[in-house]
């Protein structure tokens, strides 16, 4: 197969894609599995990379699509070395996390839903993290921040480089 250029990709990464798509070819239901280690390998899902699944699978590009836009583990969008989820759920609202998305905004210049243009953050909103008891409550990558307030946000965050 003839492998797409797209700036993020590396041959080293298409090695890996390669060797991922080989791995599954024969498994039956193999389009997740094969977009979810294809998008730890790059950060995300760029159509070409779901083009490429998809002839190196012998699946039809839109069910390739169709899966990776109805799961929302799969982003078709870079991510930033850190995500950030807040929780806008109504306990966390109540008790001030919109004050703190907003201070996080500001310094990182990234709106929700998006990625700071150095890439260093990525700043989600969640309906619900579980996690009342701890409002406002945030998860930086893997790190749960809870009883959060706008004045220690910035510390926090400057711990993630």
């Amino acid at each position: 197969m003839i492998k797409p250029k797209h700036p993020d990709v590396d041959d080293a990464m298409w090695g890996r894609i390669d060797k991922i798509i080989e791995e599954y070819r024969a498994r039956s239901g193999a389009v997740i599995p094969v977009l979810r280690e294809c998008q730890n390998v790059v950060g995300y899902l760029p159509m070409e990379i779901m083009d490429y699944i998809s002839q190196g699978l012998n699946v039809p590009a839109s069910d390739v699509f169709g899966v990776a836009s109805f799961y929302s583990l799969f982003s078709f969008a870079p991510k930033g070395r850190h995500v950030i989820r807040a929780c806008l759920g109504t306990a966390c609202y109540v008790k001030g996390i919109k004050e703190i998305i907003d201070r996080i905004s500001n310094k990182y210049q990234v709106k929700e839903g998006g990625t700071s243009d150095d890439r260093r953050f990525t700043l989600e909103t969640v309906r619900c993290l579980g996690a009342c008891g701890l409002a406002p409550v945030m998860v930086i990558d893997r790190d749960i921040h809870g009883n959060m307030e706008a004045s220690r946000i910035i510390d926090i965050t400057e711990k993630y480089q």
